[in-house]
């Protein structure tokens, strides 16, 4: 007997009325049912079902990030992932392209640190479905990589690299992965280095292509307007062709220490670019919710934070300071940035520390707590409320093993974080005197 869902406009609309009294530790359901299998294949499967709209939005996920490269070929796993679609099956990136087209399909590559993935929207009347979907997998599972298509993109990518080598902001963010991570995957630059992405070969590619993209390490998700059944199928034939083989082995290469280094970049640019951080937390971190909660007070909220107040409103001396955790399946950094004029940078780099010094004495104020989790937990509706959105969710939930409920959970989980939690996790994680700092374009000390 099928099991009845409420709706997911429905569960939006119950999470928000609820939310609207935060005085109360909420307990609402955000109204996405997840299911969840795996393929003949071994492929894990996520997936929601919502009729509420003629679509069909479906992700396929692998675990070959840059993290997955190593020094020596730097760049190959994102140029593996950019060419799968320029050319599969016999096809060109032209016909691909022009067939996605006619059927109204979109198609898009993502590429970070951890993961490689390709999602499709596509309509789910019969012919439109089924021909967006023939190309998807055709792309999975067959793809070229042309070598005149290869080099092209090969150049490409290079001339990039060396564009951006020119940029302070570019500098800046690939000395503080540098300084944080050490010998660590994670310090690659996620688009290569020049020298390195120009000895990737062909052969080089095809390689990692084949031990990185097989069925038992892939993540499929879907959301839309199929039945379960439709789904299983879909998610079949999705997997059925990718290369055989066992899943990638799980990395074991441990993060570094922070070490409370100093980089400094001599740059001709008019402002000097600083940056603070070392490693912050992973995605299944227990400090999560305390993490981010005490981030939106200290950084990560815009005008509300304690760090832009400091720095643009009492006293001008940038446009924006913000501070972040990425959390990765290894944990990510922690980041604090901002952009200033050079002469003012010994001033901003004082504030900063400062700035986050006393939050680490003192935590946040009542008055600060309540503001952060009323904010995140009202804004949450607007984070699940397209098809696409949550789509991106079930990624995440599903490459990084997070609960199924984590959607449901994730109000209550905020709304019940206390301003100790904040402290007891910031002091714990984040050691200012450990901090690296990096300053690229600043006065010569």
């Amino acid at each position: 007997m099928a099991i009845e869902r409420p709706s997911l406009r429905v569960g939006l609309c119950r999470l928000l009325l609820l939310f609207l009294g935060i005085g109360l530790v909420p307990s609402a359901h955000a109204g996405v049912s997840i299911e969840h299998w795996r393929t003949s294949q071994g492929a894990k499967v996520l997936f929601v079902e919502n009729h509420a709209l003629p679509m069909l939005d479906v992700a396929v996920w692998f675990d070959a990030g840059s993290r997955r490269d190593d020094k020596r070929l730097s760049g190959r796993a994102g140029l593996v992932a950019g060419l799968m679609q320029k050319g599969a099956g016999g096809l060109s990136e032209d016909e691909i392209a022009r067939r996605l087209a006619d059927v109204g399909a979109q198609l898009a590559t993502a590429f970070d640190r951890d993961r490689a993935g390709f999602s499709l929207r596509t309509l789910t009347s019969p012919r439109e479905k089924e021909e967006a979907l023939r190309l998807l997998a055709l792309i999975l599972g067959q793809p070229d990589f042309p070598p005149e298509v290869v080099e092209r993109e090969k150049q490409r990518a290079l001339a990039s690299l060396k564009e951006a080598e020119t940029r302070p902001d570019y500098l800046a963010e690939k000395a503080f992965y540098k300084a944080i991570y050490g010998e660590h995957p994670y310090a690659l630059p996620p688009a290569g280095e020049v020298e390195s992405l120009a000895r990737v070969t062909r052969e080089d590619l095809i390689a990692f292509y084949r031990a990185h993209y097989g069925a038992p390490g892939a993540l499929v998700v879907m959301i839309g307007d199929v039945t379960r059944a439709r789904a299983e199928a879909i998610a079949e034939g999705l997997t059925r062709g990718l290369p055989e083989g066992p899943a990638p082995a799980p990395l074991t290469v441990p993060i570094p220490e922070p070490t409370g280094s100093l980089v400094r970049l001599a740059h001709p640019a008019t402002q000097a670019h600083i940056l603070l951080g070392a490693p912050g937390m992973s995605r299944r971190d227990g400090d999560y919710f305390p993490l981010l909660v005490g981030n939106y007070v200290l950084g990560g909220g815009g005008f509300d934070s304690r760090i832009l107040k400091e720095i643009r409103q009492k006293r001008g001396l940038a446009y924006s300071a913000y501070s972040y955790f990425l959390p990765l399946a290894q944990p990510g950094p922690f980041e604090i940035g901002v952009q200033t004029r050079k002469e003012d940078a010994p001033q901003v780099l004082a504030v900063l520390r400062g700035t986050l010094e006393d939050f680490l004495r003192q935590g946040p104020t009542a008055q600060e707590l309540a503001q952060a989790r009323n904010n995140l937990v009202l804004g949450f509706p607007l984070r699940i409320d397209s098809n696409r959105k949550i789509l991106d969710f079930l990624g995440v939930i599903g490459f990084y093993d997070l609960p199924l409920t984590w959607l449901d959970d994730y109000p209550a989980a905020v709304a019940k974080v206390s301003a100790g939690e904040i402290r007891d996790a910031f002091r714990r994680r984040v050691v200012p005197e450990k901090l690296v700092t990096v300053v690229v374009g600043g006065p010569e000390p």
